[in-house]
């Protein structure tokens, strides 16, 4: 039998390891891997390829390298189930291997070639008799093309690990000593003891189904469109009522199905790859079931922190939790009309404690108590449902309510901006608060009051009007402004401070009469931070540089720090050619490709321009500091090369760049679709984003493989082919004056030295549009590339997620789709 070497070495009775089955049947055509840290005897690290329904194992005394120099001894050893996987633990003193093991890299894996799925088996099967095997790991420390060769002279067990000199090659490896599993270190895991190995044990058969006769038999839904809550303004207390915490996290549906995860976000992208973690916990439930629940990463006190989980990969700061709130089917039977209080009752008699998954609790009938603790812990809100509800897909009902926790502020009024457009009585008000004997500007609000109140406030405020403004630093308003001695203090809620120090999202709620203006301080008021170590230092964050939406340049580095973790894979080890706007987009704006000045720590890289006939010093954006530098120079956008410093002359990805000239969007739509079909007829994936202005970018990986040149002759081919197919709408004519009312489409950007706006990068547009990914299924006739500005995209990623990750982590093979692009003109279809 496949795993009797494994299961003669263990005493099941006191090792926590799995059993496992001899082959995994289910799981013949996954290719997975794990390479777990293990302090035995010896330390040394174990490599594990899921191949056939086991895990073939080896032994490597040095651990992996990303060196293509190193070679390094496996020694192969006996095969382990696939469930050993997310093994993590202690095996106890006097068993086989007696030690701290750790998940020290997992993810999966690719065999190199032509070849179909279904043919990666016979590959590798004939690869490891032969003594010789290549794959690609897909892991979060280990990436790229790996070899395992047998050495011939030696005992039959002794291989080597080779790494190919690819773009991952001779890049260090992060987290050395934390696990890829858990965040823990081998110390944290030894001092758990037993009871750690214990919990990373994967499950045996001791839950049993309850009765489900109340429930119909029917398929699993798939593409759930999870049930959703209507805000309401105040808590309340109500018998049959059930109130939870509401999370701060991307809302996340589950389909488990015989070992199989898919984690779905609310618009059906997949999270698999983002939270490998939770999708390892998920993957040993007992029953096929579909689960409704939020991915939240919590702080030392519990706390979700939707800032935590978006840097959680970089970081690895904070909780990785998939809180389950409710189950839509399991083991055939549909539960979306039974009442939530069953569904709840039958959750948390199978939901067993995994790491990463827990059952999201809950208080009947108190909603007002809650509340006042949700408030008293920092939390975001709270969810009220009724617990005869049943589950409605993508209704919002008033069976589920959401109460959302606002900050309060007490703020000193020091004057109001005249009234604008169809606005009577006074604009916005202008307010403070004392920071010792200064009054210090926290911003202003114009939103939550009628004409009635604001014509009386205006009565009040007239007579304390002055010539000079009350706060030790003027702040610059969008609408001529009336100052005025501060004298009446005003009660505001909020969303949040922002790094700069001013309140996001500002309605007033009235006067706070007999208030004591110089009383009024701010209790939490966040003074701007530094960045590593005090850089980049931050200047002139008030200046407006969109004037109709009053977004300020605070506002534009408040995005790019939020967004740090997402675009910073776009922008590394790319040069990057500056456009700054210094005083925002309706001023003057010029290029700066060659900087002399910047700072020791930021990175730039000096190129060689053959036009210039001079090196020129191009900017690095390695890190926040380096993003915020530059969003501090005015750059509004970033606009990085398509290939890297390691790799200039072959670019990582080709971009379709479409243009349109005095046409509407609906004409950019339907020449992307043109654009897709067309890559899909090569045989290669292709990935859109908006813009940000008036077009689309569409991205092809090609995995830094080809040079320039290659990927333009693609490009082009692409280019005359939809052309050809939509010859009134499109043109391939560089001259505007040849093209116009159709859709540019420009093929040249791939060119070395050329710049697209990257992804998530905002653009010098009215409204501060963000060039936004997109999947496929949204590119249709209700797309609006306006809905994606600085404001909207916190919220849209929280719902999708990072999509444009495969166009840095993906390859095509472009020589064959070149191939079958000719082949398509010859034949004329």
């Amino acid at each position: 039998m496949a795993l009797d070497e494994y299961r003669q070495k263990r005493d099941f009775r006191q090792t926590p390891e799995p059993e496992g089955q001899d082959t995994d049947q289910s799981s013949q055509n996954q290719f997975r891997f794990v390479v777990q840290k293990h302090q035995a005897s010896h330390l040394h690290y174990d490599l594990r390829l899921q191949i056939g329904g086991v895990l073939r194992s080896w032994a490597i005394p040095k651990g992996p390298s990303l060196n293509p120099s190193d070679k390094r001894l496996a020694m192969m050893v006996e095969d382990h189930p696939v469930e050993y996987r997310s093994f993590e633990g202690i095996i106890p003193k006097g068993g086989y291997g007696a030690g701290t093991v750790m998940v020290w890299d997992f993810g999966d894996y690719e065999v190199p070639g032509s070849q179909s799925r279904e043919e990666w088996n016979k590959v590798l099967s004939a690869g490891l008799d032969k003594g010789h095997i290549t794959f690609i790991l897909n892991g979060s420390k280990l990436k790229g093309e790996f070899a395992l060769v047998k050495l011939r002279d030696a005992d039959d067990n002794s291989w080597l690990l080779i790494k190919a000199n690819d773009k991952f090659a001779g890049t260090a490896i992060m987290d050395e000593d934390r696990s890829a599993l858990s965040g823990r270190t081998m110390q944290a895991i030894a001092q758990e003891s037993e009871s750690a190995g214990k919990i990373w044990m994967p499950l045996k058969d001791d839950t049993s189904l309850p009765d489900l006769d109340d429930a119909p038999l029917a398929p699993a839904p798939i593409d759930v469109k999870p049930m959703l809550a209507t805000l309401v303004d105040e808590p309340f207390d109500r018998e049959g009522w059930m109130f939870e915490i509401k999370w701060d996290g991307y809302r996340a549906i589950a389909e488990v199905e015989e070992g199989n995860v898919r984690l779905i976000s609310r618009n059906h992208q997949t999270l698999n790859s983002q939270f490998p973690e939770i999708v390892e916990s998920l993957e040993r439930l007992n029953f096929p079931m579909v689960l409704d629940g939020e991915v939240v990463a919590v702080d030392d006190a519990g706390v979700s922190q939707f800032g935590l989980l978006q840097d959680y990969r970089k970081s690895r700061k904070g909780a990785l939790v998939y809180y389950v709130f409710d189950i839509l089917w399991l083991n055939g039977r549909d539960l979306q009309g039974l009442p939530l209080i069953r569904r709840r009752e039958i959750l948390s008699g199978i939901l067993p404690d995994l790491p990463n998954v827990r059952l999201s609790q809950h208080i009947e009938t108190r909603g007002i108590e809650f509340f006042k603790l949700a408030f008293e812990h920092g939390l975001e809100g709270i969810i009220a449902k009724d617990m005869q509800s049943r589950y409605r897909q993508g209704e919002r009902t008033r069976d589920w309510l959401k109460m959302k926790i606002h900050k309060h502020q007490e703020a000193v009024i020091g004057g109001f901006t005249e009234p604008r457009g169809s606005r009577k009585h006074l604009g916005a008000l202008v307010l403070g608060v004392y920071r010792g004997d200064e009054l210090v500007y926290i911003g202003h609000t114009g939103g939550g009051s009628d004409e009635v109140f604001l014509a009386e406030l205006r009565q009040r405020l007239d007579p304390l009007e002055r010539e000079t403004s009350p706060f030790a630093i003027p702040p610059k308003t969008n609408a001529p402004v009336h100052w005025v001695e501060p004298k009446l203090v005003c009660a505001v809620v909020f969303a949040g401070w922002t790094r700069d120090g001013l309140m996001r999202a500002p309605i007033l709620k009235g006067l706070v009469d007999g208030g004591d203006s110089a009383k009024v301080h701010s209790a939490d008021q966040h003074l701007p931070e530094s960045i590593a170590g005090g850089k980049p230092r931050l200047t002139n964050l008030r200046k407006i540089y969109w004037p109709e939406d009053g977004f300020t340049k605070g506002d534009l580095i408040d995005y790019y720090r939020d967004i740090a973790s997402l675009i910073l894979p776009h922008l590394t080890d790319r040069p990057e050619s500056l456009h700054r706007y210094p005083d925002g987009i309706e001023g003057e704006s010029f290029y700066h490709k060659d900087v002399e000045d910047a700072p020791a720590w930021v990175q730039t890289v000096r190129i060689r321009s053959e036009s210039e006939d001079k090196d020129i010093n191009y900017v690095l954006c390695q890190d926040e500091a380096a993003l915020l530098y530059l969003a501090n120079l005015g750059c509004i956008e970033m606009n990085p090369w398509l290939s890297r410093i390691q790799s200039l002359d072959k670019p990582d990805y080709l971009v379709m760049d479409l243009d349109p000239e005095d046409v509407g969007f609906d004409k950019v739509i339907e020449v992307a679709l043109a654009v897709r079909d067309v890559v899909d007829q090569a045989g290669m994936k292709s990935y859109p984003k908006t813009s940000g202005a008036t077009g689309m970018h569409i991205y092809v990986p090609l995995g830094g493989r080809y040079s320039y040149d290659l990927a333009r002759k693609f490009a082009e081919l692409v280019a005359r082919i939809v052309n050809r197919k939509l010859p009134d709408t499109t043109s391939v004519e560089r001259s505007p004056g040849k093209r116009q009312k159709r859709v540019y489409l420009d093929y040249l950007q791939n060119r070395q030295g050329q710049t697209v706006a990257a992804p998530y990068s905002v653009r010098p547009q009215p409204g501060a549009t963000v060039s936004t990914p997109l999947s496929w299924d949204e590119v249709d006739s209700e797309l609006d590339p306006r809905q994606f500005t600085i404001r909207t995209m916190g919220r849209r990623l929280e719902t999708v997620g990072e999509i444009f990750a495969p166009v840095l982590s993906s390859s095509s093979d472009l020589a064959a789709g070149l191939e079958k692009l000719n082949m398509h003109i010859g034949t004329g279809q």
